[in-house]
């Protein structure tokens, strides 16, 4: 079965060193202190080890053959939005990422599909550089953080870049950054075990009850990890909303429930029984395979907990490893035939 993985990361291997251009900020860079093994700096302070698969399409492509994927949709690491800079130099970054992921993609397009990132707290930047990365650049969409910095996606600044992205028929892919209490949660990982779930849900439901979906009726979202604690907490939400909606319903009167078939989610949940909640909740052709590649919260073995549900049939498999992402995607026809021609030398039809 073709497999097209519509969350993994990647980023330069050379990262300039923004703070001594920009003069101010604790920006990422990589110290490269051996081979194929790389620190992640935030200013002069460890962030994390990071292998040679995070930067080195090659690398990425070995892995992939080894596990099956055929495609991989790349998007930056959420670290290097950047929101927190001034508006000219957080676009000079944006421009930096887009155009090597748009190198990536080009030196390999039958492998690779690009998501650019925006300097979304300059929202008329954001849409000229929206409209470079599918215009110019070629690439399928972006990817955007679960809120930008004291904004969350319904705040009305924002609305001008959502519109563009259905405008230009941009794929946005929303990922938890910047995580809620993290302060309060210095210890156990648990900004990446309890922050991120729940910056999904403040994504999902900002853009539900701000009314962005029901406004932007052909835009294309879809939300990392499952959609977070929304997708286990719909119940509750919906059931807020119809209790109290003089407090929920004041920018959009309709049911949060109603945007389950609007909305796309990845199936990086880590469990089965939760997979096949989400494909009782929302349907397998709103699921798209995503593993979160190089890193250590991923699907080691990306597609694996969906072939690992025996009761599924061939072509919700399918629907699942594929389908969906290209419905969320809308390649160009050539970029699509591309993929098709190379997975087919791959299934060896």
């Amino acid at each position: 079965m073709l497999k097209i993985d519509i969350h993994t990361h990647i980023m330069p291997k050379k990262v300039p060193r923004w703070a001594e251009k920009f003069g101010y900020g604790t920006f990422i860079h990589l110290d490269h202190h051996k081979p194929d093994k790389a620190r992640m700096m935030k200013g002069e302070t460890f962030f994390r080890e990071v292998s040679c698969n995070c930067w080195d399409p090659s690398s990425r492509i070995g892995e992939c053959n080894k596990t099956d994927i055929h495609v991989q949709v790349l998007s930056t690491i959420p670290v290097l939005f950047s929101y927190w800079t001034k508006p000219q130099d957080g676009l000079e970054i944006s421009r930096y990422l887009n155009d090597h992921i748009a190198e990536v993609v080009d030196g390999d397009p039958s492998r690779f599909v690009g998501l650019g990132t925006l300097p979304m707290q300059a929202p008329d930047l954001a849409v000229k550089e929206l409209e470079r990365c599918v215009k110019e650049l070629g690439l399928a969409g972006v990817e955007i953080g679960s809120h930008v910095n004291e904004w969350n996606l319904d705040e009305e600044r924002l609305f001008p870049v959502f519109q563009a992205a259905e405008r230009l028929g941009a794929a946005v892919f929303v990922h938890p950054w910047d995580m809620m209490g993290k302060d309060q949660m210095a210890k156990y990982w648990l900004p990446w075990l309890v922050g991120m779930p729940a910056e999904m849900s403040l994504a999902i439901c900002s853009m539900i009850f701000g009314g962005v979906l029901e406004r932007l009726p052909k835009l294309r979202v879809a939300f990392a990890h499952g959609g977070g604690a929304f997708s286990g907490t719909i119940g509750r939400i919906e059931h807020g909303f119809n209790v109290r909606p003089d407090l929920c319903a004041v920018d959009n009167a309709i049911n949060p429930r109603d945007y389950l078939n609007r909305i796309y989610v990845d199936s990086l949940v880590h469990d089965p029984m939760m997979l096949r909640y989400l494909i009782d909740l929302y349907g397998s052709d709103r699921i798209a395979l995503g593993s979160d590649y190089p890193f250590p919260l991923g699907e080691a073995h990306p597609g694996k907990l969906i072939e690992s549900l025996s009761d599924l049939d061939v072509k919700t498999k399918e629907r699942l490893l594929s389908g969906t992402a290209l419905e969320w995607l809308d390649l160009d026809p050539k970029h699509l035939e591309k993929i098709k021609v190379h997975s087919q030398t791959m299934l060896g039809v």
